[in-house]
């Protein structure tokens, strides 16, 4: 069975074919979708998909891109909302220096607050980096040093040296299905070694559909084929990697479990 441990379910092209699009999830045992929210205002629609399929689960954040359109959302905000018994995670959140939708400092301020709730809560942050890895591991190391906080680095496409400074802070890896596009190569090499203890998989529907769905719409179903070909490219029997990987969500996710 597989956990799809990032996706936008009610984002534009997967709400309005909620009920048919966790149908066929499920019909290619996908067994675990967590609903990630981006900006307040999605919030209750997030979370209220995760009330009424028991196989859903949420998370309360802010993407960087939002963060110059939410000055007031901070750690105590965030842990308010993170009582919810469906809410089991913080985020998504980080930097984006690719696209600078907002104010680095305000990236910055946001991430630490995000990070904060994770702390107080021992919920994981997902976090966002694009374009800013020194900044989001200088952010990681600090943070860390003020208390052990858990958390996941979400569509994984940095460096093999980022990703060693997220496995020594303790943090697991999530590979989405860029890994299947053909210029992936560095990506490829990172994913073949990363610790199978340390890994999950993810489709961050509607986004980067995998091959062979390159040019739809993304959805959860997908995560299968994106375990597919890491199983191939790590050497691993599919049904292993299934089984970790879903075992490993739902440690980190550890309130999935309750």
């Amino acid at each position: 069975m597989f956990a799809d441990s990032h996706c936008h379910l009610d984002y534009k092209g997967l709400r309005e074919q909620q009920p048919e699009m966790l149908a066929r999830a499920r019909a290619r045992g996908v067994s675990a979708m967590l609903n990630i929210a981006t900006r307040e205002s999605e919030w209750d629609a997030v979370v209220g998909t995760a009330e009424r399929e028991p196989d859903v689960w949420a998370t309360v954040g802010i993407h960087p891109h939002e963060a110059d359109q939410h000055p007031d959302i901070g750690t105590a905000r965030l842990i308010e909302r993170a009582r919810h018994p469906r809410v089991v995670g913080i985020g998504e959140s980080g930097l984006d220096y690719f696209y600078d939708h907002s104010d680095r400092d305000r990236q910055r301020a946001s991430f630490r607050a995000h990070i904060a709730a994770a702390r107080e809560t021992g919920l994981p942050i997902v976090v966002h980096t694009r374009d800013a890895e020194e900044d989001t591991a200088e952010i990681l190391r600090e943070e860390m040093a003020k208390g052990a906080y858990p958390g996941v680095i979400h569509c994984f496409t940095a460096s093999g040296a980022f990703a060693d400074i997220a496995l020594e802070l303790g943090l697991y890896i999530s590979i989405s299905g860029i890994v299947t596009f053909k210029n992936a190569k560095d990506l490829k090499e990172t994913a073949a070694r990363l610790p199978i203890e340390r890994l999950l998989i993810e489709t961050d529907a509607p986004f980067l559909a995998p091959v062979p769905h390159r040019g739809k719409t993304g959805e959860p179903a997908f995560v299968a084929d994106t375990a597919a070909f890491l199983a191939t490219l790590r050497g691993e029997e599919l049904a292993e990697l299934a089984e970790a990987t879903a075992s490993n969500f739902h440690t980190l996710f550890a309130k999935t479990r309750a």
